[in-house]
Order: structure tokens, then C-alpha cells, then sequence
């Protein structure tokens, strides 16, 4: 029986794997952009995180814009430019964040890995994570499920 190492390698290389770990917000800077106090609006914030576990990274960039239905509830799109290392792999990546905040507190969002944004060792990086928040929490616990091709 032949064994096809090259398609064994890829094979290898690209098996998915999770990580965990947790985010602290280090700096909020948020300014309103348009829209009425009390009713709907958009703002826009600047945010710094410090990154443990499988992403390991300290004073990173993510940019938010936040659409309030009202003073509790909305949604929210950022981008944030990861430099670190994820599972002991040093380089950077995007991590795109979709999510919404509800009138009880809780914060959820999507996670995703930026297409081609990944550089050094993670360069060809791929996948998919989330995180539940409780508003004020300066801690947040993250999970991310990828593969580096």
C-alpha cells in the first residue's frame, strides 16, 4: 500500500484546533456619531485589549461602530489587529466581530478571522469564535476554533 505523504502533511497542517482564553478591555475611548440621546444612535470607539490563553497579545487595536436602538440595546461591527501569538505561533491576524447587547446586560458576538489577514506563523490562519459578556465585566472569556493552512 502507497501512502501519499504530501496529502498526509496537508492533511496535518490544517486540522482544526480551539483555543481559549480571556480578553481584558484595557481602554474604551467611545464618541458619539450621530442620532438622538435616549433613542437611536450611532457612535464609534477606539478600544485596546490585552489577550491571555490562546491568544496571547497585549495592547491591541479594535475599532467598533455601535448602533443603539435605544440606551440599552443594539449592535455592533469591529475589526481588531491581533499581534501576538495564538497557540505559541508568533505573528498577527483581523479578527472581525459582529455582535449585539441586550436590555439584561448581556453582550454576544461572532468572531471571525479575517481572509488573508494572517502573518508570520499564522500566516494562511482561518476561524471562528465567540464571546458572551455581562455589561461592565472587564474580563471576558473568548473561545476560537482554526486552522492554519
Amino acid at each position: 500500500m502507497t501512502t501519499n505523504t504530501a496529502a498526509t502533511t496537508a492533511a496535518a497542517t490544517t486540522a482544526s484546533a480551539t483555543g481559549t482564553g480571556t480578553f481584558t478591555f484595557s481602554h474604551w475611548d467611545e464618541k458619539p456619531v450621530a442620532g438622538a440621546e435616549g433613542g437611536a444612535r450611532i457612535a464609534h470607539a477606539a478600544v485596546t485589549n490585552d489577550f491571555t490563553g490562546a491568544i496571547e497579545a497585549t495592547g491591541t487595536s479594535c475599532e467598533y461602530t455601535l448602533v443603539y436602538a435605544d440606551e440599552t440595546t443594539g449592535a455592533f461591527v469591529g475589526y481588531e489587529f491581533i499581534e501576538g501569538t495564538l497557540d505559541g505561533r508568533a505573528g498577527s491576524f483581523v479578527l472581525e466581530q459582529r455582535g449585539s447587547f441586550g436590555a439584561d446586560g448581556t453582550i454576544t458576538c461572532a468572531l471571525t478571522v479575517q481572509p488573508g489577514s494572517g502573518s508570520g506563523e499564522l500566516t494562511g490562519l482561518t476561524g471562528t469564535g465567540a464571546f458572551t459578556a455581562r455589561h461592565g465585566e472587564t474580563t471576558v472569556p473568548y473561545t476560537l476554533t482554526y486552522e492554519i493552512n
